[in-house]
């Protein structure tokens, strides 16, 4: 996959980490699948803007502050 979903990814497990969030609690808060979390994070899947709108919410930030 290209830099920005790598960069994007890095971010979001960067925030996950820092809240002590695991990736299932993350899907379930989020509403998305655990494997799709992690391929998310590992910049192997091009998330939409409405996943990364749900995951900013579950992980209470911004949406620009995952870009």
């Amino acid at each position: 996959m290209d830099d920005i979903c790598m960069r994007v990814g890095f971010t979001i497990r960067k925030h996950r980490e820092e809240k002590g969030i695991s990736q299932e609690s993350l899907a379930t808060l989020s509403e998305l699948h655990r494997t799709y979390i992690g391929q998310v994070e590992r910049g192997e899947k091009n998330l939409t803007l409405r996943s990364l709108e749900r995951i900013a919410n579950a992980l209470n930030v911004k949406t620009k502050d995952l870009l």
